[in-house]
């Protein structure tokens, strides 16, 4: 770092999320006193994988702080997809349950594609299903995925209006990169996909105002592939082993973005991993659980992030 140069700014989304949290519980609490609603929220977990018992726990907690409905469904990984299709019926069907969530990844004997779109669309808060994927694609409202979403919040809550900015994203998977793109386009960014055939990658992220990096890859992104005083957005969780030596010798690890931590050098805004986009992504599913809860009753939604 030179001498003149000054570290970039941290986007706290800790904080952020807590605060959105409790946008959403008060919302909730005045729709049920005005409507008589209580959203309800609907997990479904397939087996016994230690990250995501730990993960729907938490979820389940953050929905009950918010004065939601929790339902946790645990079945075992033996359990067919036929079962688990006649549960999401059910669910489906449930009047009090307002968004569906199966936590991924499920086992390999079930389909999940086939899992996701049999869910209720208007119940889908994850927003992975087809229906609105094109709600997202064409304008229209839907339910949009909690990752990217938390990152379209984060961003605006930085920068204010998007408009004209160049926007670089870094991966182009269904549940962030693709999202990520149509949300910033719906910004009025100017939008660029990048991915492992991208010709040039580090000039294609330099020209970027904002630098989304989703793509799973330990500090993929350098700092000098960074424009100065763009606004980075790390969306990747990866755990390596420790940088120190002996604690990496006993098999310790620690967790690390898809973004090189010197690039706090060269950007003007960036996300810490861990501490940024991470948390953001419970307190969204609240978000979209609350907004499904008042489409779902022919409500208008509040605006929550504002």
């Amino acid at each position: 770092m030179s001498a003149e140069s000054t570290p970039a700014t941290l986007i706290d989304g800790k904080a952020f999320s807590a605060t959105l949290v409790q946008r959403v519980a008060a919302a909730v609490e005045r729709l049920g006193t005005e409507h008589g609603v209580k959203p309800g929220l609907a997990v479904v977990i397939v087996g016994e994988d230690p990250a995501s018992q730990i993960y729907v726990r938490n979820k389940g907690e953050t929905t009950l702080r918010a004065g939601m409905r929790s339902d946790t469904h645990r079945l075992a990984d033996t359990t067919s997809q036929d079962e688990l299709l006649a549960l999401i019926d059910q669910l489906n069907a449930d009047a009090g349950i307002h968004g569906i969530l199966v936590q991924l990844p499920l086992p390999a004997h079930i389909d999940a594609t086939v899992v996701l779109d049999a869910i209720d669309p208007d119940k889908d808060v994850d927003g992975f299903h087809v229906v609105n994927a094109g709600r997202l694609a064409v304008g229209l409202p839907g339910l949009v995925p909690c990752t990217p979403l938390g990152c379209l919040m984060l961003l605006k809550d930085q920068l204010g209006d998007l408009s004209g900015l160049n926007a670089v994203v870094v991966g182009r998977s269904n549940i962030v990169g693709k999202p990520m793109a149509q949300l910033l386009l719906g910004e009025s960014c100017t939008v660029t996909i990048a991915h492992s055939r991208t010709r040039d990658l580090p000039a294609v992220c330099r020209a970027a105002d904002i630098l989304v990096a989703a793509v799973g890859r330990p500090e993929m992104i350098q700092n000098d592939w960074i424009k100065p005083g763009a606004t980075v957005i790390d969306v990747g969780i990866n755990r390596v082993l420790s940088a120190d030596p002996v604690k990496a010798a006993e098999g310790k690890t620690r967790v690390v973005g898809d973004v090189a931590k010197t690039a706090v050098e060269v950007a003007g805004r960036i996300t810490p991993v861990p501490g940024g986009v991470g948390p953001m992504t419970i307190a969204c599913l609240l978000a979209n659980t609350y907004s499904a809860a008042c489409r779902i009753n022919n409500l208008q939604p509040e605006p929550l992030d504002a």
